[in-house]
């Protein structure tokens, strides 16, 4: 096999509940994640030696140049688990095709981590008796990262833990996304840490947080406006203390008939449902031309997780 491209979704957090802070230093989490037709693509070529390289998608506005195309890029942390699981040398050039924004809160790294995982995989085991399970990628996603599983999994699903145990949601028909970005990203870790300080500063005993019935209801129904009214996001109030600049974006979608609105997981993307598919486009045109992000798009979900095409 001299090649393999695999394509891999966007999340979207529909609910994202932060608990207590644990001995380990993470966070008990109860994350509804929801994948999106925003795709990376990643290609797995034999080679020399383990490389990385990255594009922009056409007509894609992403930061490539914050990607690290060393041994720090968590593609290329995936590409050596594999091989290591194997027992073969990680000799393959990976080739990033990003769509995905970048430290944007909708998982692209882990996503191109869940790509990686998959394309080597398939490059390296063998096909009529493959060493590795779709159950060993999933573990091996885990070990990567909280978000990667998710990517392998795809559609709608819940995680806990750390958010890399899941359980698929039903979810009935289609729903209509629109994705606002900023310029710059948002660091995870810092994310957290200021919703830590925030809940301090203010007294509050973080909760341990349960999944919302409302959104289950609404995702099992397909109704869109109950979804909308359900969205909720613990880390919101720490982004928006980071960026203020999204309570902008924010306020602008709600008030061009957004369904919802709410920051995507530790930010600084802003995620609005719409009503339809062209309720969803006429909401991306209006924020392109309202200036208060650095580009709208349209998208819907859920999707498959990563895919070999």
């Amino acid at each position: 096999m001299t090649a393999v491209t695999v394509r891999v979704p966007a999340k979207v957090n529909l609910q994202l509940g932060v608990g207590p802070l644990r001995d380990d230093g993470y966070h008990d989490l109860v994350n509804v994640f929801h994948a999106v037709s925003l795709f990376d693509e990643v290609t797995a070529v034999p080679a020399d030696r383990l490389s990385v390289t990255v594009e922009a998608a056409p007509d894609a506005r992403v930061a490539i140049e914050a990607v690290p195309t060393t041994g720090d890029n968590l593609a290329a942390r995936a590409a050596r688990l594999v091989a290591e699981r194997l027992g073969v040398e990680p000799l393959v050039g990976l080739r990033i095709r990003k769509a995905i924004p970048v430290a944007g809160g909708m998982a692209g790294g882990s996503a191109d981590a869940a790509a990686a995982l998959v394309a080597c995989a398939r490059l390296w085991d063998d096909p009529d008796t493959p060493r590795l399970s779709r159950d060993d990628l999933m573990e091996m996603g885990g070990a990567i990262g909280s978000d990667v599983p998710f990517a392998l999994l795809g559609g709608t699903a819940i995680g806990v833990g750390r958010g890399e145990r899941l359980t698929p949601v039903p979810a009935r028909g289609t729903f209509h996304w629109v994705f606002a970005t900023a310029d710059g990203g948002l660091s995870t870790p810092a994310v957290y840490a200021e919703c830590d300080r925030l809940r301090e500063e203010r007294g509050e005993r973080a909760p341990w947080p349960r999944a919302s019935e409302e959104l289950m209801a609404a995702l099992a129904d397909g109704d869109a406006k109950a979804l909308g009214a359900a969205l909720h996001n613990d880390l919101q109030p720490a982004a928006l203390t980071l960026r203020p600049s999204l309570r902008d974006t924010l306020a602008a979608g709600r008030d061009l008939g957004a369904l919802g609105a709410l920051v995507s997981g530790s930010g600084p993307t802003c995620a609005f449902l719409a009503e339809s598919e062209n309720h969803a486009a006429d909401l991306a045109a209006a924020l392109n031309g309202a200036d208060v992000a650095r580009q709208a798009f349209a998208a819907h979900g859920p999707v498959p997780g990563a895919t070999i095409l």
